[in-house]
């Protein structure tokens, strides 16, 4: 596989690391939605790339899905 330049330069975000946790959690995105308070349409179009979370919503995400955020 041949990787563009923006490809081997991209370093994981936050939003990456939600994105991935959302994903192997092991519940529909009816469930995450249903159970976080988070409105469905907003989690899918944030999986598929079309729009970014509020710091509301990451806040839910995260304490829902058990993470939370510490400094590096």
């Amino acid at each position: 596989m041949i990787l563009s330049m923006a490809e081997k330069t991209h370093k994981p975000t936050v939003s990456d690391a939600l994105r991935e946790a959302i994903r192997e959690n092991g519940k529909s995105l009816y469930q995450v939605a249903k159970n976080s308070g988070i409105n469905y349409s907003v989690l899918w179009r944030f999986l598929e790339g079309e729009r970014q979370l509020t710091t509301v919503t990451v806040d839910r995400l995260c304490c829902y899905l058990g993470y939370k955020l510490v400094k590096g």
